[in-house]
């Protein structure tokens, strides 16, 4: 299976971790500015990256 992890470089800890099969680019991007903006207003380093998982 493939998801997407939201992943703050400062805090080095992953914030969500979404399927690819249930969530497309456009809805993890709704997610981070929905959920994790706190984050991003702080200043943190934000980042999507590929996981997968067998």
């Amino acid at each position: 299976m493939e998801f997407r992890e939201v992943y703050c470089a400062n805090c080095k800890k992953i914030l969500g971790r979404y399927n690819t099969k249930y969530y497309n680019d456009e809805k993890i991007g709704e997610l981070v500015n929905n959920t994790h903006s706190t984050h991003i207003r702080n200043g943190h380093q934000v980042h999507i990256r590929k996981f997968e998982k067998d």
